[in-house]
């Protein structure tokens, strides 16, 4: 079986929007510093890299399915650009109502993926800066990192509290040389598929 790095979208890859608004057109689309280098080393350490996030933005008919996989299709060419590639995006287009079994902190994106790419969750981790994505975490099974730019995050799902995507992959990449003894070893940051065509739910 395989191993996952799940990241949640929004404040993890790509600049979180404001209050209330929603990350709709390329032009919003500002990827983190350090985001492509971070999943460059995930890739690196054999993770499949699977970006899992809540889009209520569909249901509220702000922007359409094709239209924000449009946008998800750029954002993954342009982390390939700079090294990091990612295996499959999915997404839940709900609204809070009526309830459904993907929007996170439901684990239900996480469970599809793990029976879609064979994945031990146990082996795996969930990346996100809000309770919901590490409760998605922990209810699939997923070790748990809970990003806040001040260290201080009072989350009881959150295994480990980081400053940064950058800083929690680095973290993970420490965590296994400790219990192996060498270096991370594994798949190149390299894809046999199109940076163009990712994998997207």
């Amino acid at each position: 079986m395989k191993k996952a790095a799940f990241l949640d979208r929004d404040g993890v890859i790509n600049q979180r929007a404001r209050e209330g608004e929603y990350t709709i057109t390329w032009e919003e689309m500002h990827i983190l510093p350090g985001a492509a280098r971070a999943i460059e080393l995930l890739n690196r350490a054999g993770y499949l890299v699977i970006v899992v996030t809540n889009q209520r933005c569909v249901a509220k008919g702000l922007i359409s399915t094709s239209q924000l996989e449009d946008l998800h299709k750029r954002m993954y060419a342009q982390l390939a650009r700079d090294g990091g590639i990612i295996d499959a995006v999915y997404y839940c287009p709900h609204d809070f109502a009526p309830a459904c079994d993907c929007r996170k902190p439901k684990p239900g994106m996480l469970l599809r993926a793990a029976r879609e790419h064979d994945i031990d969750l146990a082996a795996s981790w969930m990346i996100g800066d809000s309770a919901r994505d590490t409760g998605a975490g922990k209810a699939a099974g997923t070790r748990t990192i809970r990003l806040h730019d001040d260290g201080d995050a009072s989350d009881p799902n959150a295994d480990v509290v980081a400053g940064s995507l950058l800083e929690a992959a680095q973290m993970i990449i420490g965590l296994n040389k400790s219990i192996s003894g060498h270096g991370p070893s594994g798949r190149k940051s390299t894809s046999p598929r199109s940076p163009d065509d990712p994998i997207t739910r």
